[in-house]
């Protein structure tokens, strides 16, 4: 078997440049994954080292990563505590949907784009990045923090949102009827339903399945049962993570133990190159003609997430410090509205040039914001501890 040289080395050289630039972040106290982003976009189309061989292959990894952070996300918590945590969030989810989605609406309106646009710009300007904020939870082990459930709640909300929203902006961007957009909104969301009632009803049949003595056996049969899952959930335009999210709550115990024992290195791995695809999909030459548009939006964008944070941290009891941390943590925007921008930004050149602007920014800023917004007075507990039930006794307000 012929292995091209070209690919061989530019992945060689991708992962020694990640590796300096997480060991750099790490000797600073910082998450990596701002550097991530940044050498994506040196290392992409228009950037100073294009990597042409290997953007197969990162493309393909950025979908795995996104798939292994939210199933080692999905591990620390439990259906029961999740679900509770759900509806205790109803009210948290609507200010998030109101406060950011709003923005980008009217900046739709204003800009003089069509319906599609000032849709498709709500969409974006609304749902954080699920990836990001998971990277950043356990990179700075806030996993057992008292406002990390509050955090995870709004995420997974956002994400069963998009569940019904990309296929109605699928639909109205390619000129469909409106029954046709209500029918693909009711069947994304009979599907979330079902596959959550399933999770808390059979989950415990999958954890069985899935433990064995063997750790090879064990990465193996998570891991192929999770891409089976994700691919399903993409199937009926769901997003992959959220099927990853639900495999990782159904594993509880010595099951879970074992599974995050297995899957964090290859999680760490696939994580950074999804981070680096996100800047290799951005041509730095778009950035520039929208960057005042997009950094004003951008300012906007971080302080309605940063209010929605700090309204469902404050259901939970968090204090005010707890509440700024939830805060900056949804701040980053990521691969959903990319997403968002390959079904509506073809056709709207203005639209394409803003989010991915918009995008890159808060992408990068998040993770600083978030890095800097106030610790708490004891030292953080270990990234493997979790969820209310199986996480910290201490959870005073912070």
């Amino acid at each position: 078997m012929h292995t091209p040289i070209a690919l061989l080395l530019e992945l060689g050289v991708i992962l020694t440049a990640l590796s300096v630039l997480g060991a750099v972040a790490r000797r600073y106290g910082l998450s990596p994954v701002p550097l991530y982003l940044v050498a994506g976009l040196v290392l992409g189309d228009g950037g100073l080292a294009p990597v042409p061989a290997a953007r197969e292959f990162v493309g393909t990894g950025a979908s795995i990563g996104v798939v292994l952070l939210l199933l080692v996300l999905g591990l620390d918590f439990t259906v029961p505590e999740f679900t509770a945590s759900l509806r205790r969030h109803r009210s948290s989810a609507a200010v998030d949907l109101v406060l950011n989605a709003a923005p980008g609406a009217v900046a739709g309106w204003l800009l003089g784009l069509d319906t599609s646009g000032i849709l498709a710009l709500a969409g974006a300007t609304y749902v954080s990045s699920s990836g990001i904020v998971a990277r950043l939870l356990a990179d700075l082990r806030r996993l057992g923090n008292r406002e990390t459930p509050a955090v995870l709640s709004v995420l997974v909300v956002e994400d069963f949102a998009m569940a019904a929203y990309l296929p109605l902006l699928a639909v109205i961007t390619s000129g469909g009827t409106w029954w046709q957009a209500l029918l693909a909104v009711l069947a994304a969301t009979g599907a979330v339903v079902a596959a959550i009632a399933a999770s808390g009803r059979w989950g415990h049949h999958v954890g069985r399945v899935l433990s064995h003595p063997d750790k090879e056996q064990v990465l193996l049969r998570v891991l192929g049962i999770t891409l089976i899952v994700a691919a399903l959930a993409e199937t009926i335009h769901v997003s992959a993570a959220v099927g990853a999210f639900l495999i990782g709550l159904a594993l509880t115990g010595t099951a879970a133990e074992r599974a995050r024992t297995v899957l964090s290195p290859l999680r760490d791995l696939f994580a950074a190159v999804f981070f680096l695809a996100l800047g290799l999909s951005v041509d730095p030459g778009d950035l520039m003609p929208m960057l005042p548009a997009a950094a004003a939006l951008a300012v906007v964008g971080a302080a309605t997430k940063l209010t929605a944070g700090w309204y469902a941290a404050g259901r939970d009891g968090a204090g005010h410090r707890g509440r700024l941390r939830a805060g900056t943590a949804l701040v980053a925007r990521g691969e959903f509205s990319v997403v968002i921008i390959g079904l509506a930004g073809p056709g709207q050149d203005r639209l394409g040039a803003l989010v991915t602007t918009y995008v890159m920014l808060l992408a990068v800023c998040g993770p600083v914001l978030t890095r800097f917004a106030p610790t708490r007075a004891t030292a953080p507990l270990p990234a493997t501890v979790a969820g209310p039930a199986s996480g910290p006794h201490d959870r005073r307000p912070q």
